[in-house]
């Protein structure tokens, strides 16, 4: 009989070449068959189920092509273990963890977030939130015997998320405060395109949407293509806009342009977010801007490994002594760590990426001045990024080791033969801070075969220069 062959999830695992990144699982799309993505749901569930009492599961996608079909393979793994299953659709990431904090209820999230087409990934949400990286290594190892699916069934749409995200961040304003104001949407493919105008709207704006795809568009708000740079200026000239609005493929990462349509980077962004919302104590990666603790305004800056399993792991120990607490990224995902009061409403924890807040905060910063001003008015502190694609995580890895033995002589290899160096930090990659004030910060994806470099300086053409000089040298190794 079809159903008699057997399965063990870590085996499955194993076998197929998926593995977990910065965040979620992440592999080729021909290497989330049936099987693996049912291998990945019976572990997550019973893992999840030796600590909390649940008896439905939340699940969502982005727009890519491969995702329902991987969706539907993940339901069909649950229903076999007695699980309800609510499938929110095509909803951005902070969405699906929302409801699914609020109903107290793990959730699968089926998205590669920027990654290329031809790859996807799954995120997993435990009820109290994302997962850590001691539960993704239970769900690596669990021993879980599971039957062939068969014929997988059809999902109805449940819109309840969607509504719920809407509702979270309109309730918060009594007043249409944003009238007046013009906010272009690049929609591209969003997993959030069908909600974002709704929002603004909401709130008093006039919205203008732009280049709508049907076909998957893989922006990483941490890598802007020349081409999506010059489209938001060109956008705010032509339509005359006080923002740019846009995400990466699952809607958790922002992308916000300023009144000429300059993006702002991810840090930049979640720093006046952060200042905006009056947060005392801020958990950042290590690639994040040093303007962060230049501007004075925190009382506690804590910086950890990229990704956010580990801005996440500080919440925790960090709310015991400061009464408000939230990270961000240098791809512009925001992290509300703690409740916080807002307009006399609470506005609760969101302990994963989120897009829509920070994009918000700057508006209601930005009020009574314009964003330029806002972040002319930071410390002096510019910083670039890019990556070399297709490059062997491998041949990565022993850049950076050998960075780690001799960094003198990795730089003078990068191009910048006379640059002394200050300091090392080898908490993700390689972060090199020279005397004169720039910092090279090397560091193999977590996601992909890449390998980025973050730089800073105390002008953006310096910071530029030190990713384009190191890249180019990077290549000939």
């Amino acid at each position: 009989m079809k159903n008699n062959l057997k399965f063990i999830s870590s085996v499955v695992i194993s076998n197929s070449g998926v593995a977990f990144g910065t965040s979620g699982a992440r592999g080729l799309v021909i290497q989330f068959t049936p099987e693996v993505c049912a291998a990945f749901a019976h572990a997550f569930i019973v893992g999840m189920k030796r600590n909390f009492s649940f008896n439905q599961v939340a699940i969502a996608t982005d727009n890519r092509p491969s995702s329902y079909a991987m969706a539907k393979a993940c339901s069909m793994a649950l229903q076999q273990l007695g699980i309800e299953v609510i499938y929110y659709g095509v909803v951005p990431t902070p969405a699906l963890a929302y409801v699914a904090q609020e109903d107290k209820v793990p959730a699968i999230m089926v998205t590669g977030s920027h990654i290329p087409f031809d790859r996807n990934g799954l995120k997993f949400y435990r009820p109290d939130g994302e997962i850590s990286k001691a539960d993704e290594q239970v769900i690596l190892t669990e021993q879980v015997e599971f039957p062939e699916l068969g014929e997988l069934t059809e999902l109805t749409v449940n819109n309840r998320a969607a509504e719920e995200y809407i509702t979270r961040y309109t309730s918060l304003f009594d007043t249409p405060w944003l009238t007046g104001k013009r906010i272009g949407i690049y929609e591209h493919s969003s997993a959030g395109r069908d909600l974002y105008y709704r929002i603004f709207e909401k709130l008093g704006a006039e919205v203008i949407a732009l280049e709508r795809s049907d076909e998957f568009v893989p922006i990483d708000t941490e890598a802007v293509s020349k081409e999506d740079t010059t489209k938001a200026i060109n956008w705010s000239k032509e339509y005359d806009l006080d923002l740019v609005f846009s995400t990466d493929g699952d809607g958790d990462r922002p992308l916000v342009s300023d009144e000429n349509g300059n993006w702002l980077r991810g840090d930049i962004l979640g720093l006046l977010t952060s200042v905006a919302l009056n947060i005392e104590a801020v958990v950042i990666p290590v690639s994040n801007n040093t303007a962060i603790e230049f501007c004075g305004h925190f009382s506690h800056v804590e910086r950890t490994k990229i990704g956010s399993p580990y801005v996440i792991a500080e919440f925790k120990k960090l709310a015991k002594s400061y009464a408000s607490v939230a990270g961000f990224e240098a791809n512009g995902g925001y992290l509300l760590g703690t409740d916080v009061q807002l307009n006399g409403q609470v506005l609760k924890a969101l302990p994963t990426r989120d897009a829509v807040l920070p994009a918000i905060m700057l508006l209601a910063a930005a009020e009574n001045t314009t964003i330029s001003k806002l972040v002319n008015a930071l410390p002096k502190r510019f910083t670039d990024s890019n990556r070399v694609q297709n490059f062997a995580t491998e041949k990565s890895q022993n850049i950076i080791s050998e960075g780690i033995l001799d960094p003198t002589n990795l730089l003078a290899k990068l191009g910048f033969d006379n640059a002394e160096i200050k300091s090392v930090d080898e908490t993700d990659g390689l972060r090199m801070t020279l005397v004169d004030g720039r910092i090279i910060h090397l560091r193999p994806s977590g996601n992909a075969p890449e390998l980025r470099c973050y730089a800073e300086a105390n002008t953006f053409l310096m910071a530029n220069e030190c990713v384009t000089t190191s890249l180019r040298n990077i290549q000939k190794l």
